[in-house]
């Protein structure tokens, strides 16, 4: 039985939602729906994402002895196991920004804030913000047009857009990570319901209510839609559309359930109202929707800051009641660095989630982790010295077929981390003269 092809910007409409649809092999070939993206020379869009964590990290524990393609990994990064041949771990870079040039305190301000943007923020706690162009701004004013949403911006710990936080910084600095211009920073979303509705809720206010009090899926509003479209697909397609409203209503349901539980309440951070009082399940379910939302090309760009930078929550479901920040300051102590080591590696089991999940979706021959460039790190080194060098970062994902994973790469001293940034841009096809403080591109990355 042939069948018209049906077109890549396909959506599903209904009330108050239009979703979008993954990769079908109804569509074409992949090579078509590269050109349609403007693309020639790839197979698939490329998608580029930055995970954040703060405090540093207990840094002999977190990097391998040895480089290459033999490296062992160490007790924190022992979670990435089945995903070891898909990163690349990244030690000798540099935040220069975050260091203090003359403004004495603010480490934690200053890592976050230049983490993305290679540039040193203006100390203060007024109004007069100034920083830089963050690298995930800087692709979304390029390829933005393209997809629904120019960018994602999401978190787990909310946080002032406003206020002295850290010595004198503005709180904005110690909890935003993305800025669309010197002046302009962008506030993530914490809460997974709202990301959603940004997602696949397209209409006014008034609808999405409606579609609340009916507690109604999405999916059931685009019922007549899928329909319509499941007579042009094959089985293949027929099935891969049902994997993926499966997530869909997987995500629904589990942001349901966790409204109905009561919240968890630790002794240094109360969970902010409307997210999963688990915070596992909180930190995974912006995951899924960091995935949902690059499956259907809502975005190819994406930062997520899991904890905002001077974080003191604790953790008392992995055994470690005490707040992270205070831990970071462990003086050497051996048993403070031993529960670092172990937030250390609860993140890093949140990151190996992620990758495993876009590993396990097919796309074209290959998967969708294959056309990811997922950059996770901290611009704090150790958090008992405050140190901004030799930097925890990893970079997950194949890039297209442009980066040769598996490996320990080091670097000299001081090389800036923007050059990582310039070489991610590069391969979304965004050409820029230099990010901050950058001086190329990372050498070494492809073999």
């Amino acid at each position: 039985m042939s069948r018209n092809p049906i077109s890549r910007r396909t959506v599903l409409q209904g009330l108050s939602t239009a979703i979008a649809l993954p990769w079908l092999e109804a569509m074409g070939p992949m090579a078509a729906w590269a050109e349609e993206s403007s693309s020639s020379t790839k197979t698939a869009p490329n998608r580029m994402a930055f995970l954040y964590v703060p405090n540093g990290k207990n840094m002999a524990d977190w990097t391998p002895t040895t480089e290459g393609s033999g490296f062992e990994l160490t007790p924190i990064l022992a979670p990435l196991a089945p995903v070891k041949d898909d990163i690349l771990v990244l030690t000798g870079l540099t935040a220069d920004g975050a260091r203090a040039h003359g403004d004495g305190g603010g480490d934690h301000a200053r890592a976050l804030a230049s983490f993305l943007t290679g540039a040193h923020p203006v100390k203060t706690d007024g109004t007069d913000i100034r920083n830089g162009i963050s690298v995930d701004q800087v692709a979304a004013s390029r390829i933005g047009d393209q997809t629904r949403l120019a960018s994602l911006e999401i978190g787990c710990e909310a946080g002032a857009m406003a206020g002295n936080c850290d010595s004198g910084y503005s709180c904005v600095y110690s909890s935003t990570m993305a800025w669309r211009s010197a002046t302009q920073p962008m506030p993530k979303e914490v809460n997974p319901k709202l990301v959603f509705e940004r997602l696949f809720g397209a209409g006014a206010g008034a609808d999405r209510v409606k579609r609340d009090q009916l507690r109604q899926s999405v999916l059931d509003f685009v019922r007549e839609d899928t329909k319509d479209l499941t007579g042009k697909l094959g089985k293949t397609d027929q099935r891969k559309l049902d994997e993926y409203f499966s997530s869909i209503r997987d995500i629904e349901q589990r942001i349901a359930r966790s409204a109905s539980l009561p919240e968890v309440k630790t002794p240094d951070f109360p969970v902010p109202a409307g997210i999963p009082g688990d915070f596992q399940e909180h930190i995974r379910l912006m995951c899924d929707l960091m995935v949902l939302a690059f499956q259907s090309d809502l975005t190819r760009v994406c930062s997520f800051v899991l904890t905002n930078e001077g974080s003191n929550r604790a953790y008392p479901f992995i055994g470690v009641p005490e707040g992270h920040h205070e831990l970071s300051h462990h003086g050497n102590d051996v048993k403070k660095k031993e529960k670092i080591r172990d937030i250390n590696t609860f993140h890093v089991t949140q990151l190996s989630y992620l990758l495993q999940k876009l590993k396990a979706i097919p796309e074209g021959e290959g998967t969708l982790l294959d056309n990811c460039l997922i950059a996770y790190g901290s611009a704090n080194s150790d958090g008992n010295a405050h140190n901004h060098d030799d930097l925890p970062v990893l970079l997950a994902g194949h890039g297209g077929g442009t980066l040769r994973t598996g490996r320990h790469l080091r670097y000299p001293k001081e090389t800036p981390v923007s050059n990582l940034w310039l070489s991610m841009l590069e391969r979304m096809d965004v050409n820029v003269p230099f990010l901050g403080d950058s001086t190329g591109a990372l050498t070494g990355l492809n073999g």
